[in-house]
């Protein structure tokens, strides 16, 4: 049976206005009824990922932020305001994904099924104390499952399985991953572990390092240090990785890692072609570090690529019933292959806070915030 549910909630909005400011804001947003295949959630938890900050805060400049009369502020450099023209005067919701409680169920029996729940969500607007929903875009967790653990059962556990499902749908072995002490990069150690698939971590400092190493990952490149190019050939050999997912986008390392490849390939013999080698080598780029252009110096032969690659892209490649198949496995692996960490929780009114907002922007590892919409 439905629970009441309020006729407002409150709801985390940014709008980037027509002087070229960023204005975020709590609003008091209506809680539409489900239609019939729809369920109404009680927001519990949602994680602030560095993919929902594209929308939350685009290009501001965060230096600038100012809190005043319930609406936070920040000034967007001129250069970059162009890249956000397209979204001037919307109030956009914000908030990938998140986990709560079913409070409500339209007429469909599977959503009706869901009434009293606990469910991960996902579909954006999850910044918010009640979310509607359709009922097949929530994923009922085991019960007694604490909404915080399932609050990012979404985004990063999809990503890395969607890294290991393309690994296997382009006939690679192994795969570099850059970025790779992140929530997401333990994530993909044991997922890679646990499927028997070759890992090469590159990542930013020494401490970084040794936190995978206790992991258990086996190959782990520091790119801080002096030998990190000996050490990334060496890796990639032992591996014969031929695929590579970057979380950096801007410099030297993608080139870098395609080098590495060449590399480890030539090492095998064979007869020398001034085309290099024939073996594929290619580089998805998926996040921006590094917002500067990506520098290639073409030191690989001919047989390589650089693209993009994006969640939602590969989820409409991959097809329903895979889909549903790695959300299952999501859902059995919740508090060990895809557990996630949090350093802070917020209430949704903090999200205001420039204090609170600088810290859940540093996109540092371990820094991970989790916002809790209905608590007050």
């Amino acid at each position: 049976m439905s629970a009441p549910v309020p006729a407002t909630g409150l709801e985390l909005r940014s709008l980037v206005r027509a002087d070229g400011v960023l204005e975020l804001s709590l609003i008091e947003a209506p809680v539409r009824a489900p239609g019939d295949g729809e369920v109404v959630v009680r927001m519990e938890a949602a994680p602030v990922n560095p993919g929902d900050l594209g929308v939350l805060l685009g290009p501001a400049d965060l230096s600038t932020l100012s809190a005043k009369d319930g609406v936070t502020t920040a000034a967007i450099p001129p250069a970059l305001l162009p890249g956000v023209r397209g979204r001037v005067g919307q109030s956009m919701p914000t908030g990938v994904e998140g986990a709560g409680v079913v409070v409500a169920a339209g007429s469909d029996p599977a959503a009706q099924a869901l009434i009293g729940r606990t469910v991960s969500v996902f579909g954006g607007g999850m910044y918010v104390q009640h979310r509607t929903l359709p009922a097949a875009m929530a994923l009922p967790l085991p019960d007694g499952t604490d909404p915080a653990d399932g609050a990012a059962a979404f985004a990063n556990p999809m990503t890395a399985l969607g890294m290991v499902e393309t690994l296997r749908m382009e006939g690679h072995t192994a795969l570099v991953h850059t970025a790779a002490a992140s929530n997401l990069g333990q994530m993909l150690v044991r997922i890679c572990r646990d499927d028997g698939v070759g890992l090469v971590n590159v990542v930013r400092s020494p401490q970084q390092a040794r936190t995978l190493r206790d992991l258990g990952a086996e190959h782990v490149v520091d790119f801080s240090g002096p030998a990190f190019m000996a050490d990334l050939v060496a890796a990639v050999a032992a591996t014969d990785a031929t695929l590579a997912f970057d979380a950096v986008g801007g410099g030297p390392l993608t080139s870098q890692i395609l080098s590495a490849m060449e590399q480890a390939q030539a090492a095998k013999g064979g007869a020398y072609s001034r085309y290099g080698s024939s073996t594929h080598k290619q580089v998805y780029i998926y996040g921006g570090l590094d917002t500067g252009p990506t520098a290639l110096a073409r030191s690989y032969g001919m047989a390589w690529g650089v693209g993009g690659w994006i969640l939602t892209g590969f989820i409409g490649k991959a097809g329903p019933q895979r889909v549903q198949a790695l959300r299952d496995r999501i859902a059995a692996e919740l508090t060990t292959t895809f557990r996630s960490a949090y350093a802070a929780e917020v209430p949704l009114r903090e999200m205001l806070d420039p204090d609170v907002i600088r810290a859940f922007s540093r996109k540092s590892t371990g820094g991970k915030v989790l916002v809790r919409p209905s608590r007050t």
